[in-house]
């Protein structure tokens, strides 16, 4: 069997993507293919959809994500299912409103194979204050 190589910027699979605009209706992605802007120094819009690059510092993108949530943005991230690592540790469960998992490996791009982690949704959302 071949190994197939995994591209870090492969696109989100559509089945997940699609389901998860009906219900957050995204205005923005700072992590398209291709990109023409760095998302980590843009503005990012009202709701945002953060797949971010997988080989660059997850970290960084969190941080962002989380200055926009203190403006009143809600960002989903799709990420690597770590729940080893610091920035799970520092930046996820403290802040996140939501962390889901999901089963099964996801199919980026066009791969043949699921990759080589799970993923789970980070989902931050402002608090409203009453």
């Amino acid at each position: 069997m071949v190994s197939q190589t995994f591209d870090q910027t492969w696109r989100t699979p559509r089945a997940l993507y699609v389901p998860l605009d009906h219900e957050f209706h995204f205005d923005y992605d700072p992590c398209p293919p291709n990109p023409e802007v760095n998302g980590i120094f843009s503005e990012w819009g009202g709701c945002n959809f953060v797949n971010p690059p997988y080989g660059r510092p997850i970290a960084q993108w969190l941080r962002k994500g989380l200055g926009e949530m203190r403006k009143g943005k809600i960002s989903v991230f799709l990420l690597p299912a770590y729940t080893d690592v610091a920035w799970f540790h520092d930046l996820v469960l403290p802040y996140a409103s939501e962390i889901r998992f999901l089963k099964g490996r996801l199919k980026f791009g066009d791969a043949k194979e699921g990759a080589p982690f799970a993923s789970m949704l980070v989902i931050f959302k402002p608090t409203v204050s009453t």
